[in-house]
């Protein structure tokens, strides 16, 4: 007994070095964020490039790979406690609709311009969702169904800092273009919320054109959010059927269950069972998780990795980005949305 129970904590224990890795990189970059500005997630990354060395280390190998599995899926899962179905119904018909639609569109064109520049589906799937739905937040939630690939994880970090940087000249371009065109408050939030990768983003870029703006920049967004459950879901279920790599090692669960837990979180915050600090406090979670594992995942892969990636990745990204952005102004224009 005595034995069992010192094994455990033995067990339990080699994970603490890797962990504490990630989780000295995440308060850097969390620090150097509040003090200076920029994007926290970029931060984190950045830093974990630059301590790759340590990802074969026997001792801290074990809790850079729970950080980037574990912890990753459970800060994904947290994300619905701040999604209820009151925000899906302020929408309305009309303009779900049209996020619905952008948000599919963007996908398929991922994976249309990833056969076009014969990279993998997998690439296409990944950068099509992380700039449909919410950035790396997305990026990361689709890569842990995917098969476990060194060409996978390279890919999801480009994606992540590719829409990071994205997102974040997004944000300093987009509410003063949309004033340029005429756009008004109203109908500039849908489009800087159906458009913009990063939610502290959206909600940045909406404030600056006030608070009707702001307001429906940040319910759109979480629509977007919301979306992420059956989008990887189906990515799931799909490489179960028909996997384009075959990587024994690895079984992709039917429905993951950061996703059921995901979903239980959505059902209970919209009956009213999550108090708004219990809300709040889910949300700071899920983002220290998620900034957790993008520094293991940072220090997972070396920067000569990224390079050899070369400038498709970024191409689709791009691409994505400006397609996205042009078709909700154009649905916004031509069906009148948020007018009134």
């Amino acid at each position: 007994m005595i034995h069992t129970w010192r094994s455990q904590l033995a067990s339990l224990t080699s994970y603490f070095p890797g962990v504490l890795v990630c989780m000295v990189i995440a308060l850097a970059a969390t620090f150097v964020s509040e003090h200076y500005g920029g994007p926290q997630l970029l931060y984190a990354l950045l830093i974990g490039l630059a301590f790759h060395f340590l990802h074969s280390h026997p001792q801290a190998a074990k809790g850079i790979g729970f950080c980037g599995r574990v912890v990753l899926r459970v800060g994904v899962a947290l994300l619905g406690a701040r999604i209820t179905f009151s925000q899906v119904a302020q929408l309305g018909l009309e303009t779900a609709a049209v996020i619905v639609l952008a948000v599919l569109l963007t996908i398929g064109l991922g994976v249309l311009l990833a056969r076009w520049l014969k990279c993998s589906r997998d690439e296409g799937l990944l950068s099509g969702s992380a700039v449909a739905i919410c950035g790396a937040s997305a990026a990361l939630a689709v890569s842990s169904v995917l098969p476990q690939t060194k060409e996978n994880e390279r890919f999801t970090l480009l994606a992540v800092v590719g829409v990071t940087v994205l997102s974040t000249l997004a944000m300093v371009v987009y509410p003063f273009s949309l004033q340029a065109i005429g756009l008004l408050p109203g109908q500039a939030g849908i489009v800087l919320g159906g458009s913009i990768h990063d939610v502290a983003q959206v909600v940045a870029a909406g404030m600056m054109l006030g608070p009707q703006a702001g307001d429906t920049a940040t319910v759109v967004k979480l629509f977007r959010v919301m979306m992420l459950m059956p989008v990887v879901l189906a990515v799931a279920v799909m490489y179960r059927k028909h996997p384009a790599v075959k990587v024994p090692e690895t079984e992709v669960p039917l429905v993951p269950g950061f996703l059921l837990a995901f979903v239980v979180l959505v059902m209970l915050a919209s009956a009213g069972l999550i108090s708004p600090p219990l809300v709040q406090l889910a949300g700071d979670a899920s983002r220290w998780m998620l900034v957790t594992a993008i520094a293991a995942a940072g220090v997972k892969t070396s920067f000569e990795d990224l390079l050899k990636l070369g400038w498709k990745p970024v191409a689709m990204l791009v691409t994505e980005t400006v397609f996205i952005v042009a078709f909700v102004v154009a649905a916004v224009l031509l069906l009148r949305l948020g007018g009134a």
